[in-house]
């Protein structure tokens, strides 16, 4: 008999691996990494006096952009064509005849941007609900016009400096192409393996099952629920749900666009009231491919909204996916239930909100 004493197993203090069956691989989690000291890069805090109009930002109403085009006094949502597009429609095709190792396909497609609202200092989760509406019912169009042709429509914002964004106004860019990127096409297998599998879409039973779990539950609503996923690789990384049996953007009711409009807020909110700061992230929503897979059975597929923040410590301190990340795999320290715990108990009304009032 040893006389080592047997340790039973801590998710806070032990590393372990946990499956994303989204990707259909393994994310390291070694909570325990978050005791050592941090003495690495600090990132600068994002600007917060942003002029709620600057004549020269081209993404302002009425300002001339780079192709000369002048904008729209719009006074709601303003979408337009993307002004150096890295999809266009009529680009040639590479030809077929290629070496195996040397392949080529034609890459077509349109990119647009999209504002949110007319004034630069102002973010999602500060817009009022009915704002936020009809950013929703725009999403919805877009998907619908362009997806009656193109296989994939992706929607996806970057907010801050950090992730590359470099126009404070509020907006989103939307692409669609004639192929299904890397990122849906792994999803649609990962999905349609667990669907033939269990007879079930795999976000549907997962939403049920974390709504029953709560521990890693962030906001929750009758039609919605934000949770940090278990598989989580960035440290306050968030899935957006709904409850119902959704393909796509374009088939959720007028109640269901309310609601999400409702919850965006409320999870957006948590986000900035984390550190006090306008939080960075990148976004982006994944549904059913479109086009000609409109006319197939994808009822494996869910709805659903990813959200990717690089904030680790502090408003200042991001996570890097350096090393191990890039040469071996996804690796995380704050476990998913630690981080959804915190973003759970933070206030739902905007800290700006808060120092308005009391001012």
């Amino acid at each position: 008999m040893s006389g080592k004493e047997e340790v039973s197993f801590d998710p806070k203090e032990h590393q372990h691996l946990r499956y994303n069956p989204l990707r259909d691989s393994w994310v390291l989690v070694s909570a325990h990494r978050m005791k050592r000291p941090w003495a690495g890069q600090v990132e600068k805090p994002p600007e917060e006096h942003i002029p709620r109009h600057d004549p020269c930002n081209p993404l302002c109403p009425g300002n001339t952009r780079a192709n000369g085009e002048v904008n729209p006094d719009y006074d709601s949502t303003f979408v337009f064509g993307n002004d150096f597009p890295a999809l266009q429609p009529d680009a040639p095709d590479p030809g077929s005849n290629q070496h195996p190792l040397f392949q080529s396909k034609a890459a077509r497609g349109v990119c647009k941007v999209m504002c949110f609202h007319p004034w630069s200092d102002i973010t999602l989760p500060l817009m009022k609900k009915e704002e936020v509406v009809k950013v929703i019912d725009k999403w919805t169009e877009l998907v619908e016009e362009l997806g009656a042709t193109y296989p994939w429509v992706q929607i996806f914002e970057n907010k801050g400096a950090m992730m590359g964004c470099s126009n404070p106004h509020p907006h989103c860019q939307v692409w669609a192409s004639n192929f299904l990127p890397n990122e849906p096409a792994l999803s649609d297998r990962c999905q349609r393996a667990y669907y033939q599998k269990h007879g079930e879409p795999l976000l549907l039973q997962y939403a049920k099952q974390e709504a029953e779990r709560k521990e890693r539950v962030v906001v929750e609503s009758s039609d919605w629920l934000a949770v940090v996923p278990y598989w989580a690789t960035w440290p306050y990384q968030t899935l957006l749900l709904p409850r119902r049996h959704i393909l796509r953007i374009s088939d959720l009711r007028a109640e269901e666009r309310e609601g999400l409009a409702d919850i965006m807020k409320r999870l957006l909110t948590k986000y900035d009231n984390l550190f006090e700061v306008s939080f960075p992230y990148s976004m982006g929503w994944h549904g059913a491919p479109t086009g000609p897979y409109l006319k197939e059975d994808n009822s494996h597929w869910q709805l659903h909204a990813h959200y990717y923040p690089p904030l680790l410590r502090s408003a200042s301190v991001k996570k890097f996916m350096v090393g191990y990340e890039m040469l071996a795999q996804e690796q995380r320290d704050l476990t998913p239930e630690q981080a959804a715990e915190k973003l759970r108990n933070l206030p739902e009304e905007h800290y700006k909100t808060r120092e308005n009032q009391e001012k």
